[in-house]
């Protein structure tokens, strides 16, 4: 277990299931989960929780584990799942949207009680945000090409609530101990960041050269996303530090085997 910031695991009670709850001062109100691999019934290569429909998994396994994931809710909490293009678009779940059937965006964000959002992950990086009033709350999918392109700031303008009462945790992704990219990677996040000093010095600091071997780099997709973050305006930040690629016993990593499942990273506003 990890302090403030970090997160615990939880085995749910009355299954094999163990999902990571984040250690952050959301509100009362708001509740948020990251999935692990274990409890569901997908076989291997995706055993066992796979959330993703298009993996190649079977979709009666995908749609037995969907169903474990939604007993394990409150009663009267729906979700809104997403068709995720490395983009920027957030879906907005508001009083008048109606049955949540899957849209596209990276980045979903609600505002009423029982409503909740879910990005699919397997090393990209899952953002959870909650306003400190506990009215809106919204998690995005941050893979390198999302983050650079801006869905994080995306999703911060979705919310109406200034970006400096809005709290924010990231979730595990891939880790600069096996995130290698290409130089061309690195010098699209520096020219990005750019527009302030103190920006670029962020978005450099958070590759590492790899010796030996030119144009190649480690990324800190943690690091180049807490600098987006602050940017924006967001001085509550926490979470980050976990590899999915380490941690094979809990995460999904694509990186890593190619062929795998996907994680679910879940928020909602409890029902009243």
């Amino acid at each position: 277990m990890s302090g403030i910031g970090g997160y615990e695991w939880v085995t749910l009670e009355g299954t094999r299931m163990r999902w990571q709850r984040p250690h952050w001062p959301a509100p009362e109100g708001v509740e948020a989960w990251v999935t692990s691999r274990l409890g569901g019934v997908s076989e291997s290569p995706y055993d066992s929780l796979n959330l993703g429909s298009h993996v190649g998994d079977r979709q009666g396994a995908v749609l037995a584990n969907r169903a474990l994931i939604r007993n394990c809710l409150p009663a009267g909490v729906r979700l809104q799942w997403l068709n995720q293009v490395h983009g920027t678009g957030v879906a907005m779940v508001t009083s008048d949207t109606g049955s949540l059937r899957r849209r596209t965006a990276d980045a979903a964000c609600v505002c009423r009680p029982g409503d909740g959002a879910v990005v699919l992950t397997a090393d990209c990086l899952p953002v959870f945000f909650a306003s400190e009033c506990g009215r809106f709350a919204a998690v995005a999918h941050a893979g390198w090409r999302g983050l650079l392109k801006g869905v994080l700031e995306s999703t911060i303008s979705s919310i109406a609530c200034e970006p400096s009462k809005l709290l924010v945790w990231m979730g595990p992704a891939i880790g600069i101990c096996h995130f290698e990219v290409g130089a061309e990677v690195r010098k699209a996040f520096i020219e990005k960041a750019l527009l302030t000093p103190e920006g670029a010095c962020m978005a450099e600091q958070a590759f590492t050269e790899i010796q030996g071997r030119a144009g190649k780099w480690m990324m800190d997709i943690y690091a180049l996303a807490h600098q987006r973050l602050k940017q924006s305006g967001i001085r509550h930040i926490y979470g980050g530090g976990q590899c999915t690629v380490c941690d094979s016993e809990h995460f999904y990593s694509y990186r890593k085997d190619g062929v795998t499942g996907r994680m679910a990273s879940l928020i909602y506003l409890k029902p009243q």
